[in-house]
């Protein structure tokens, strides 16, 4: 937008030569500048906010609402840009744009001056909603893929439900709509919102509906507003069927659209998100009449060929069988033949039988009294062997005792052995001062080696033969 071009104010009308619009807006001009004179300070909340290298935003509060505008040389100073919602101080004069035939408060300068009112409502109705499980993905009803019939809650006069309409007709044209005819702007609007949610979840089985959009065009955010009121959210929340909500622009964010079942940028969209395509489906239908026709084909052919297959196989089966009882029947003919000469023996051959038997009856007889005669001389043969065996050996355990070596000592001999505890035989196995243990009968005497005496060469004389030996 270019700077507004001032118009120097004409004098007074006079008589009854008609003004030029450039006069009139030369009249308004002057009117403005000397009812408004110099710069003033307003405060007011950022609605509207549009970057189009100068800034164009309305600045607003409860009861009014003032077109404003700030070139690019003013805003290169206000970093961070400024936002929908912003409370804002900002001084500046007010100038009539006479090319566009519209009052703008031009602006110098502008600072922050904290959060709007409805972006402050907004913020904390969406955290009280939150924490209550209303957005939460878990709780959304998932849409049905051919509804019969749809809902549309909007404005009879809304652009929105012609959308709806034409996106419907052209899409599938069997879907039946529902208008249900609310205020979507203004201090009415969020009740009557709320109460048609209501009825259309209550009334859902009787007037057949599967789904619902909820819906208007774009606006400010005031306009939108009664989106944004607990009643709707409440009653979406509860509503038994699948809503759809598409309220404004695609920019725009309401908490109806975040507790409905799905949030669509626009009307068109969400009626396409509802309503099945027409020729898609077309499309599909022929698709599958294709594939079952030749699943149908391959089902044929392939009955036909098992079919001529089980044929075959039938028939050989009974050819099969049928030479097999040919060959059984030959077989029992020739048995039979070979039967009857065994038929005139057979007298013969059971008296053979009867003879075989009474020798085999004999034969065991026999033989069972020669095995006990066997027995019983073996069992005579093992008790003189085994009396034999106990009499040598009480000779060897009684000539054993007699010289064991405890024997030999309890006769007075003794044995002698080393620290170490090997036998001493010999005077050579010692050395003085060694020690010495000498067992006899009764314990143990331990010595130390004062010398050593070599025996003298023994006599010849015979030994007493009364002593005993050693061993």
């Amino acid at each position: 937008m270019a700077a507004p071009k001032r118009v120097v104010a004409p004098s007074p009308q006079t008589g009854n030569v008609p003004w030029t619009v450039s006069h009139l807006a030369g009249e308004i001009d002057g009117a403005l500048r000397r009812g408004i004179s110099g710069p003033v300070r307003v405060v007011g909340e950022v609605s509207g906010f549009r970057d189009r290298t100068h800034w164009y935003f309305d600045l607003k509060d409860a009861d009014a609402v003032v077109n404003c505008v700030m070139f690019a040389s003013a805003a290169r100073r206000v970093q961070p840009p400024i936002r929908d919602g912003e409370q804002v101080i900002v001084k500046g004069r007010v100038e009539f744009y006479s090319k566009g035939g519209k009052v703008s408060f031009i602006l110098d300068s502008l600072e922050r001056a904290g959060e709007g009112a409805l972006d402050r409502a907004f913020r904390e109705l969406s955290a009280a909603l939150k924490s209550q499980g209303y957005f939460e993905i878990e709780r959304k009803k998932a849409l049905p893929r051919f509804p019969k019939r749809i809902a549309v809650i909007t404005s009879r006069s809304a652009a929105a439900l012609q959308d709806v309409i034409n996106t419907r007709d052209r899409r599938c044209p069997a879907v039946g709509l529902v208008l249900v005819d609310v205020p979507v702007q203004g201090p009415d609007a969020a009740p009557s919102i709320a109460k048609a949610i209501e009825l259309v979840s209550k009334h859902r089985d009787r007037l057949g509906i599967e789904a619902a959009i909820l819906t208007r065009g774009g606006g400010s955010k005031e306009d939108l507003w009664c989106f944004n009121e607990r009643a709707v959210a409440e009653a979406i929340f509860r509503c038994e069927i699948p809503l759809v909500a598409a309220i404004g622009h695609e920019t725009d964010t309401t908490i109806a659209e975040l507790v409905a079942d799905e949030r669509c940028a626009t009307p068109t969209q969400a009626a396409m998100r509802l309503i099945p395509d027409k020729v898609e489906l077309a499309r599909q239908l022929d698709s599958t009449l294709r594939r079952l026709g030749s699943a149908l084909t391959r089902s044929a052919q392939t009955a036909e060929r098992n079919g001529s297959v089980l044929s075959h196989r039938l028939v050989a089966g009974i050819l099969a069988r049928t030479r097999r009882s040919q060959r059984s029947i030959t077989d029992l003919e020739l048995r039979l033949e070979r039967l009857k000469p065994q038929a005139v023996h057979a007298r013969m051959i059971a008296r053979l039988e009867a003879a075989s038997h009474r020798l085999h009856r004999a034969v065991e007889a026999a033989a069972d009294i020669d095995i006990a005669r066997i027995a019983a001389g073996l069992e005579q043969s093992v008790r003189a062997a085994i009396r034999d065996r106990l009499a040598t050996l009480d000779s060897t355990d009684k000539h054993l005792t007699a010289v064991a070596p405890i024997r030999v000592l309890e006769r007075g001999f003794s044995i002698t052995l080393d620290s170490t505890g090997k036998l001493v035989r010999k005077i050579g196995d010692v050395k003085t001062g060694d020690r010495l243990q000498t067992r006899v009968a009764d314990g143990a005497i331990e010595s130390t080696v004062g010398g050593l005496a070599p025996n003298r060469k023994p006599s010849k004389a015979r030994p007493d033969a009364t002593q005993p030996g050693l061993f």
